[in-house]
């Protein structure tokens, strides 16, 4: 994979208007009336990362609310700065960064593209602006920040599993959180060198991993992806234990 470029700015000079299609996959829009969703349509632009794109990077300004429309990103530290850590995968339907914006600091991680990405970008006046005016964004803020604190608390115990088959399990299974990741429902398109990056194990042991979860008939390994047939068993999948 290519080295991660320093892009923001690019990124902005990218920056075209959303299509009818794209609007659909943003799923905050539908819980906005009127006025509301004209301002927040007439602010959202989207722009392609390439692979090693930072949307966001540690120490910059948040100045967008962001969300994968196509593509995959990851959220990872700082690796100048120690041992290189990816905190979880960013499919498409994720919107990130609330928390940093309604604090309006700077971003203490990293948000790069994986592959070729359609990212969505909402100005941080504008989500300021619907906080404050739509009790039912602020639900839907609301709701996100709930959600992800749990996932970041079920990704700290993930970290000290020695079991390469049970890390695979749980990370993949948060990348089909239904609530923060809405878009990508059943069928997650994703390379085993993909899933290997988030994970931090090599292509080859997340190769076996996936042919135990497949037979244990948690998922099905398809063609340019996985397929989950069985979420709630993924989630509390172990090894060596039954579902």
């Amino acid at each position: 994979m290519s080295p991660a470029s320093d892009t923001p700015r690019a990124l902005r000079d990218r920056a075209r208007q959303p299509s009818a299609d794209e609007l659909n996959n943003i799923p905050w829009l539908a819980v906005l009336d009127g006025a509301d969703r004209d301002m927040a349509l007439r602010s959202i632009a989207i722009a392609t990362a390439e692979v090693g794109d930072l949307i966001c990077r540690i120490g910059r300004p948040a100045t967008f609310w962001f969300g994968v429309v196509d593509g995959l990103l990851k959220m990872s530290n700082d690796q100048s700065q120690g041992p290189a850590i990816t905190f979880t995968g960013v499919p498409p339907g994720a919107w990130f960064g609330e928390g940093t914006l309604l604090k309006r600091e700077p971003y203490r991680y990293n948000i790069e593209a994986l592959r070729r990405s359609e990212v969505a970008g909402l100005p941080v006046d504008t989500f300021h602006d619907l906080l404050g005016r739509s009790i039912p964004f602020n639900r839907f803020v609301l709701n996100q920040l709930n959600e992800r604190l749990g996932q970041f608390i079920a990704a700290r115990e993930t970290d000290r599993l020695g079991d390469p088959d049970t890390r695979v399990a749980r990370n993949l299974a948060a990348l089909f959180h239904p609530v923060l990741y809405p878009g990508v429902g059943q069928m997650l398109r994703i390379t085993q060198q993909e899933l290997a990056y988030l994970v931090g194990l090599s292509r080859q042991r997340v190769n076996e991993a996936l042919k135990v979860l497949q037979a244990r008939e948690l998922i099905r390994i398809e063609y340019g992806g996985l397929r989950v047939l069985d979420l709630q068993g993924l989630r509390g999948f172990s090894a060596g234990q039954p579902d």
